[in-house]
């Protein structure tokens, strides 16, 4: 008699979905973003990474060797654009859109990921990913700055003598500080204080 359609044959086989190149290479990034963005750098590990992945902790280290080079191959695939710098034909509006835009970076899963990174790492550490940190963040934001400014200084709505490098760096200090040390989310009133409080008297020409 025949065992066809019964028993160990009958029952369906299992198949294993084998991910080989850059689509095990982009599960693997994704899943060290998640990790910092959740636990943090002290808490991510490779086996983490692995498990996140769903593959093996042999495949991370073929591919990385420390902890320190897949997180700054993560970081450097998944840093979100700010995009072009806008132009609503006014300073304040502009400097509101791009800081809303900044809000939305920071609070994406690579923007958590790269504070986890900021706020966690001891001075040694950190600086193996300061050149990433100055390509992927502050140049880019520092060129938005720029071009706002100096649409705003033809306008006539910035002083010239206003654009200096310590002018770029408020916007992203206040918001990197505030979040960090009073737990800020930047509500778009909180935003709007800022440019109105802060930026505009510090841009806008002397009278008299």
């Amino acid at each position: 008699m025949g065992t066809s359609g019964t028993g160990a044959a009958a029952r369906p086989r299992s198949v294993t979905l084998r991910r080989r190149g850059p689509v095990l290479e982009r599960a693997i990034l994704d899943a060290a973003l998640e990790q910092l963005s959740t636990v943090g750098w002290g808490g991510l590990t490779m086996e983490g990474v692995a498990a996140g992945a769903r593959t093996g902790k042999a495949a991370v280290y073929r591919r990385w060797p420390s902890k320190e080079d897949l997180v700054a191959d993560a970081l450097e695939a998944g840093l979100p654009l700010l995009g072009d710098a806008p132009d609503h034909g006014s300073v304040r509006e502009d400097l509101c859109h791009l800081a809303r835009r900044m809000r939305a970076a920071m609070y994406s899963k690579p923007g958590c990921a790269l504070r986890a990174v900021l706020y966690e790492c001891d001075p040694s550490t950190a600086e193996r990913f300061h050149g990433l940190i100055v390509s992927g963040v502050v140049k880019p934001s520092v060129h938005l700055f720029r071009q706002v400014l100096n649409r705003g200084v033809a306008r006539g709505e910035v002083r010239s003598d206003a654009m200096d490098d310590m002018v770029f760096d408020v916007i992203p200090a206040m918001m990197m500080y505030r979040s960090k040390v009073c737990g800020s989310e930047w509500k778009d009133k909180g935003i709007a204080d800022m440019i109105d409080r802060v930026m505009v008297p510090l841009l806008c020409p002397r009278r008299g």
